[in-house]
């Protein structure tokens, strides 16, 4: 049962639960990927919004180089969320079962990588930080880009102003109070699903960021390595049935 659960959350046939699941998951890791990686170089990289305003605040006093600083971070989200889609519509074309998963093991790769080699990367002066900025913006590039095709743009991962945003408009629409003074009109209805998975993925991507914030300021780089290995779960069993049916085919043709 747990393997075909793991199967389900990134396998090309998709549901609208293994959909929700699955951003659970990456909210999770986004939030604490994004607390990690503030602590390694005080900046948070899972949102542009913030990026993009430093940016031109920089530019604007005058800072040049930290202005590029952040333009390469925004420059590399957009680079992930790229090498998203070339990967999700290679891997469509030719029907593998990973080609939601090959994003998510190019992500974990990434993370293992920064967990294993950023002590040496710190004694680098002038390359650690922006190399650092670059990549964690790049792998939450490919997060977000991975779970928006998936759920057709329903649900994102990697910053959450658009969750409490949501979440607002339905506490709204929950309280209204709807009066019988207009019968030709339909009533306003909460949407208590949309409220409800908005919440829980605000509150794993605090859950994640207080996590990710603890292990980083305890275990230093390596507590970015139970990350990289949960994301290489949930994409190693699709890869897996595509590798076992490469070899049947292979097999069969000799």
């Amino acid at each position: 049962m747990p393997i075909n659960y793991a199967r389900r959350l990134t396998d090309r046939k998709r549901t609208k639960r293994a959909n929700r699941q699955l951003g659970l998951s990456l909210a999770f890791v986004a939030g604490a990927a994004n607390a990690g990686g503030f602590l390694a170089v005080q900046q948070y990289t899972s949102h542009m919004t913030g990026i993009a305003s430093s940016m031109a605040g920089n530019l604007a006093l005058g800072s040049t180089e930290l202005a590029l600083g952040g333009l390469g971070g925004l420059l590399s989200f957009v680079a992930g969320a790229i090498t998203s889609t070339l990967l999700v519509n290679f891997s469509r074309r030719r029907r593998l079962h990973g080609q939601y998963a090959l994003p998510l093991l190019l992500e974990a790769l990434l993370l293992l990588c920064f967990g294993v080699l950023g002590t040496r990367l710190m004694e680098i002066p002038g390359f650690y930080i922006p190399l650092t900025v670059m990549l964690l913006c790049f792998s939450m590039g490919l997060q977000n880009a991975i779970i928006t095709k998936i759920s057709n743009a329903e649900i994102r991962t990697t910053h959450i102003t658009g969750m409490v945003t949501d979440i607002g408009i339905e506490l709204g629409k929950l309280i209204y109070v709807n009066r019988s003074a207009f019968p030709n009109q339909e009533p306003v209805r909460a949407n208590r699903e949309r409220l409800r998975i908005n919440a829980l993925l605000v509150g794993c991507f605090l859950v994640g960021s207080a996590i990710g914030a603890f292990g980083f300021s305890h275990f230093g780089f390596l507590s970015t390595v139970p990350l990289a290995a949960l994301l290489m779960l949930l994409a190693a069993l699709p890869i897996l049935d595509d590798l076992r049916l490469s070899w049947w085919l292979w097999r069969r043709s000799r």
